[in-house]
Formats: C-alpha cells, sequence, structure tokens
C-alpha cells in the first residue's frame, strides 16, 4: 500500500539538486551539489542513495534541506570540486520510465516522417509509452550503437522524478508528487521503429538506454522557471559543435506534467522513483530549430531539400552536446555531453 504521506506539502519551498556519485556500485552514492554546479559533498548519511531518499522523502527531504542551508552559510567550505565524469546518471535503474508526447509540433512532425495520421484524441488525453528502466546512463557514457544503418537519433527531453503518486490523483493535485526534475537525451534507432510499430506492440529494439544529465533539481530550486508544471527555458542542442536547436520546453504543449501524471495514475498508483517524460521538446517556430535529427530532416522534406541532401543520423565519433541554462547563466541540469561509439 502506498504511503500517500510522501506528498511534497512540507517541501513546496525546497531547492535541492542533487546527483548520484559513481562509486562502483549499481546506485552510486547520492551527492549534495551547490548552486552554482561546481561543488559537491556526500548527503550518504541522510539516504545512501537517491531512491532511497525518494522511499522516504516526507521524512529525509527536510532534512537535506536543512544541510543544504548549513552549507550555503558556510560557503561550501568543505565541498569537492563538482566533476560531471564522476556521476552516474541521478536514477541508474528505475522502478519505471514512461514517456509521454506532449508536443503538438513533434507529434505533427513524426507522423508526417511515418506518413499516419495524428492518433485520434491527441489532444483529448496524454499519448504515452512505457520506455526500459533497467539500464540509464550518465549524461557523459557514449551512445552505444551496433550499426549506423539503424538510424541513430537524439532527443532531447525534461522529464520528473515522483514520490509515490495515488492512484485517482486529480491533475490539479499531481504536481504535489513531483519530487525532481531532469534533462535526458532519449535515444532512438528509427530505421528500427516502422517495423517494430507495424506489429502492434510498441517500441522496444527501437529504444536503447536513456542518457541523462547529472543534476537533478527540485521544482523549487527552478524558481520562476518551473511554471503550470512545465520548465520555462529552452533547451541548447548541438551536433559536432554546431547548433541543431534551442526549442523552448514550456511553449506549445498540449499537455503539462500534472495532466500526465494524472493520466497513468486512473488506474494504478505510481512507484516512487518513477521517471516520467514529457516528449521531445518542439516548437513551431522554424528558429527554435530542432531537438531531434528526424524533426530537422522533415522541416527540410517539407521545404523541397533531396533525400540523398537530409540531415544524416549520428555516426561513430559524432559529438551530442545538450544544456540548460537558467536567467543567471548557471548550467541548470549540467550538461549531456556524449559521443557516438558503433560496437
Amino acid at each position: 500500500m502506498i504511503n500517500c504521506n510522501t506528498k511534497l506539502n512540507s517541501m513546496t519551498h525546497s531547492t535541492l539538486r542533487l546527483a548520484t556519485l559513481r562509486d562502483g556500485t549499481r546506485d552510486g552514492s547520492l551527492m549534495m551539489v551547490n548552486e552554482s554546479r561546481d561543488r559537491w559533498v556526500s548527503a550518504k548519511h541522510i539516504a545512501p542513495h537517491l531512491q532511497t531518499l525518494l522511499d522516504h522523502w516526507a521524512e529525509r527531504a527536510p532534512l537535506m534541506q536543512s544541510m543544504q542551508e548549513e552549507l550555503d552559510r558556510s560557503g561550501w567550505m568543505q565541498a569537492q570540486p563538482f566533476d560531471a565524469s564522476q556521476c552516474m546518471a541521478p536514477l541508474p535503474r528505475a522502478y519505471q520510465w514512461a514517456d509521454a508526447s506532449v508536443y503538438r509540433n513533434h507529434a505533427r512532425l513524426m507522423y508526417q516522417w511515418r506518413q499516419e495520421p495524428i492518433p485520434p484524441r491527441y489532444e483529448d488525453e496524454p499519448l504515452v509509452y512505457q520506455g526500459g528502466s533497467d539500464v540509464m546512463l550518465s549524461g557523459t557514457e557514449p551512445i552505444v550503437a551496433r550499426d549506423e544503418a539503424h538510424g541513430i537519433d537524439l532527443e532531447a527531453e525534461i522529464a520528473v522524478i515522483t514520490t509515490d503518486v495515488p492512484m485517482g490523483v486529480s491533475a490539479q493535485d499531481a504536481g504535489q508528487y513531483i519530487a525532481l526534475v531532469v534533462l535526458l537525451n532519449d535515444v532512438s534507432l528509427r530505421n528500427l521503429i516502422p517495423s517494430e510499430l507495424s506489429r502492434g506492440f510498441g517500441f522496444y529494439q527501437s529504444k536503447p538506454a536513456t542518457s541523462f544529465a547529472p543534476v537533478a533539481v527540485t521544482p523549487a530550486a527552478l524558481g520562476a522557471a518551473w511554471r503550470d508544471h512545465m520548465l520555462q527555458l529552452p533547451v541548447q542542442i548541438s551536433l559536432n559543435g554546431q547548433w541543431l536547436g534551442s526549442p523552448h520546453a514550456g511553449e506549445d504543449t498540449v499537455f503539462h506534467f500534472g495532466q500526465v501524471l494524472a493520466h497513468l495514475a486512473r488506474t494504478r498508483a505510481l512507484c516512487a522513483g518513477s521517471i516520467i517524460g514529457a516528449g521531445t521538446i518542439s516548437n513551431a517556430a522554424p528558429e527554435a530549430g530542432s531537438a531531434c535529427i528526424t524533426e530537422a530532416r522533415v522541416r527540410q522534406i517539407l521545404a523541397g531539400v533531396p533525400e540523398d541532401s537530409l540531415h544524416p543520423y549520428l555516426r561513430h565519433g559524432d559529438h551530442v552536446r545538450m544544456e540548460v541554462r537558467d536567467a543567471a547563466g548557471y548550467s541548470v541540469f549540467g550538461a549531456i555531453d556524449q559521443v557516438v561509439q558503433i560496437r
């Protein structure tokens, strides 16, 4: 039975920034990160790893907040330099990873690419699939694929990590169960998707391991950049040092995270540690660019670019970078900074 005392009512002003240290174990060790994301201290005396904190959020998150406030007062004097390469994904393995599609422009372009109509009632209830959550990669681990012919694509997304979400929660109340916000790269193998979907049972081989930026932050830590249950900042995406896009994560959406959580919890509760994505960020304005290569290719097709001149999918050695910066210029989640390896 889910303990609904894990609601965030007492933590609405929590400004935590958390990461997971690679320590040789499967779940890593919990780290607390300072506001400028350049220093860290161990928090394992409060919770050994992030899942434990989420399991006991109502009791232990206030202890984390008190610890952070003391560190802020002392200037983080005993902290160590933060190095993203020492981090795992915030949740290296999760009880659940479900991904929605809330950006109407992304849906429009993707279904054009697949030469299919947008699903009926797309704007009436969220479209969601359940992904693999057993292996979550850090933002500095390589994107590993077996064959460039699979059509390796990047996808920049914002997701939330929940505490225990009760069955039947309303969209209005669901935001209380959002513990943390994260940035991720939901890699797709585009040339495997049509065959899988044609069999009527959804994605599997076409969705390899997902990669995460190192730092997960509470909604309150985002300040004014968290509004209406969505991140209100652009995400910068580059490929081999060249700008690919900077779509705004809070614009052109059909649903917000509260509505997605309520949809998922309609007939079942969600376990603490569930990661819920909003789908590939996409804005209709051409100047926003793209958060995935397929979108860029569809835009080119619509502009009359011949097929042999379309933007190529990822190749061995390609360098992918994703990052969100706040109004003060801080890297909100740290960067996803990966290379592609064909093995």
